[in-house]
């Protein structure tokens, strides 16, 4: 398939997409109510994103596919299943920089069939058909960021508890079974889909915040573990080895308290099918501690 062709059916790509919510009130869209002084904090994330939306103009796809940390689910995962929401966000955390009106199109015909694939395939699933739920900020934000114009329908998937509740290889089969089903599916729909991994990579916080948010000496990673993991973790992407990456994710996971436990990059490595390109890093910078890359995968290479 030629690089801008448009295909039938098929999974095109795959983005590490983070969602710190730092990086849309720094680039002080209408939608968000909050404004920046642009004072210079996270530039390299944002630049990551300028480049990954740089490379995207040439790639041709018909739906966002995001797997989001920030809706929660305890009985199996969820699938939005209204056409559309609209309504305003706001961070619990932060919403002195987050506070968001957005207008979400959902495909609801592609998630109910990734319901339906992941159902056959043995996890509890349910569709989420309340149309007053209030979308959450990791799905708005990762897409915002990914597709500023917002013209193109989502499909949004929780992230169950499984790990949280036994443990780390637990919730990345369920992601594995998930993923090959979110593949199954778009495969059957004859629509192109471009999917997201909503997360940062290691995620231990700074549990104070300065008096301006903005500031780039309060920006740094954490600590030297955090960082020498995300490295490797990247090297690994970086040099086509995803396989591995899922392999280890239970260890990178505990060892950075890295929000991959709530299973979005195991379940984009799976519905990728684990793909041998190299994954190219756009990006890569720290929010309040955390670790965060803006990582592209072309399968149409």
């Amino acid at each position: 398939m030629r690089r801008g062709e448009h295909p039938s059916g098929a999974v095109v790509g795959g983005i590490l997409a983070p969602h710190p919510p730092h990086l849309v009130y720094a680039s002080n869209p209408p939608q968000n109510e909050p404004r920046s002084s642009g004072a210079g904090a996270w530039q390299e994330l944002l630049a990551g994103y300028q480049r990954l939306r740089a490379s995207l103009e040439a790639r041709v796809y018909d739906v966002l596919v995001v797997h989001t940390p920030h809706w929660k689910t305890r009985t199996g995962t969820h699938f939005l299943g209204v056409p559309h929401f609209s309504g305003l966000s706001v961070d619990p955390i932060f919403p002195n920089l987050f506070r968001f009106q957005y207008e979400l199109d959902v495909d609801v015909a592609l998630s109910q069939s990734i319901h339906d694939h992941a159902r056959d395939a043995g996890l509890s699933c349910q569709m989420m058909t309340n149309p007053e739920f209030r979308v959450d900020y990791g799905t708005l934000t990762s897409c915002h960021l990914v597709r500023p114009a917002g013209d193109l329908p989502v499909v949004a998937i929780s992230s169950v508890r499984t790990a949280f509740d036994y443990c780390n290889e637990a919730g990345d089969q369920e992601m594995l079974a998930l993923g090959r089903a979110t593949r199954a599916a778009v495969e059957a729909s004859g629509k192109s889909a471009l999917c997201l991994a909503s997360c940062s990579l290691s995620h231990r916080h700074y549990t104070t915040e300065p008096a301006d948010p903005e500031d780039p000496a309060f920006e740094s990673i954490h600590n030297e573990n955090q960082a020498a993991w995300d490295r490797h973790i990247l090297a690994l992407m970086e040099s086509g080895q995803s396989r591995r990456v899922f392999d280890e994710m239970p260890d990178f996971t505990d060892q950075c308290v890295a929000e991959t436990r709530d299973g979005s990059l195991s379940w984009l490595l799976a519905a990728m099918d684990f793909p041998e390109v190299a994954g190219q890093v756009h990006g890569y910078g720290t929010v309040i501690g955390t670790g965060n890359a803006v990582v592209e995968w072309d399968l149409s290479r």
